[in-house]
Formats: structure tokens, C-alpha cells, sequence
């Protein structure tokens, strides 16, 4: 009888440890980065797989993208204040990063597909940064990925079906490739702000 109840404890301890374990690690609370998040967020996990189509009109996950430290961004071309500032703000972080050594990237994925083809969000993530990268894709598939990430965006209502405009959230997220994503960053954050947050990220990998 006592070996029977010393074989239970000692499996109730595996299942409590790999628990811990799952719990710390496999959801994404990786202790790694614990000194370095200054963000919580509720109502589950952020990020995830998605499928989109780059500037070449080629169909990509987010496994073909996610190869290096990420900053990505939700937006939309025709977007005539935020987006711009945003990004041009997230540019100045991938600078400060590449000067301090750093291999990262951006990435800008467009929730307005019927205006932003691959060719054209392209060209604008271009524009902002040599080494940011413009997605698009159905609505259906910026849909899944806008979901992932928890974004919010709608199209304004109103008659002029080419001059429209799209409200839609700000954060810029990091995304690391393993981990995932581990933090974001709201519109008053500066690029010094980001970059020495996220470098505390990138140096634990």
C-alpha cells in the first residue's frame, strides 16, 4: 500500500512540474524576458500563424517572414497621418537597432486589400525602410492575421468607394521568430523608447 501511494505522489509531482513548465514556457511566459516586458496583456495570447501575400504576389506564412526580430504594424497605405508617422517612427527604431549591431526587420501588413495590392504595399514599406516588408492578401486572410494579433479595423462609411478612409489600432508589436510575440508598444512610445526595450528582447535570445 505504501509503494502505491509513493508511485501516485511521484507521478502527481511530474504532472504538477510539467504544468509549471507548460504554463511558464508554452504559453509564451518564457522567463527569459521577464525583466524585459513594461506591457501585460488580458484576454488570451497575442500573435500566431497567419497567411498573406508579400510584394512579389507570392502566397507567405508567417514562418517565411518571421526570420528575424520583427516590428510589425497594421495599416494601410492610403492612411493619411498615422500610418506614415507610425511607421516612419518605427523606421527610425530599425536604425538605432542595426547601428547597435542588431539583425531585425520591419514588417507592414495592409488592412485595406482592396486598395493595397501586393505591388503597392510594397513600394510603401519600401519607401519607409529598406528592410521593412509590405504584406497584403484576401480579406479573408488579413482578417485570420488581424485576428491573431488582436487589431481592430473598419472601413468608414460613406459614398466615395476610392477615397475612403479606415479606422484600425496603432500598436506596433515585436515579434520574435521561436518565441513569438513577447511585446508592443502604443503611439507615444519614441523610437528610443522602442529600441531599448526591444533590444532587451533580442539580447536574451
Amino acid at each position: 500500500m505504501t509503494r502505491t501511494f509513493a508511485i501516485i505522489a511521484a507521478i502527481a509531482v511530474a504532472v504538477l512540474l510539467g504544468a509549471t513548465y507548460w504554463y511558464s514556457f508554452g504559453r509564451g511566459g518564457d522567463e527569459r524576458f521577464a525583466d524585459c516586458r513594461a506591457t501585460s496583456v488580458a484576454g488570451g495570447a497575442i500573435g500566431g500563424p497567419f497567411t498573406l501575400v508579400n510584394s512579389a504576389g507570392e502566397t507567405v506564412t508567417d514562418r517565411d517572414v518571421i526570420t528575424k526580430p520583427t516590428l510589425l504594424y497594421f495599416g494601410y497605405t492610403f492612411c493619411p497621418d498615422v500610418c506614415p508617422m507610425d511607421n516612419a517612427r518605427n523606421a527610425g527604431t530599425l536604425d538605432i537597432l542595426i547601428e547597435q549591431g542588431h539583425d531585425v526587420q520591419g514588417v507592414f501588413i495592409s488592412i485595406d486589400p482592396e486598395r493595397d495590392t501586393p505591388e503597392v504595399v510594397g513600394d510603401w514599406a519600401g519607401y519607409m525602410h529598406e528592410r521593412m516588408i509590405g504584406l497584403t492578401g484576401s480579406p479573408e486572410q488579413v482578417a485570420a492575421a488581424s485576428r491573431a494579433y488582436k487589431t481592430y479595423y473598419k472601413k468608414q462609411d460613406g459614398e466615395d468607394e476610392e477615397f475612403y478612409l479606415v479606422d484600425h489600432s496603432t500598436f506596433t508589436y515585436l515579434v520574435l521568430p521561436e518565441a513569438g510575440f513577447v511585446e508592443f508598444f502604443k503611439r507615444d512610445d519614441t523610437e528610443e523608447d522602442i529600441a531599448t526595450r526591444a533590444a532587451c528582447f533580442i539580447s536574451r535570445l
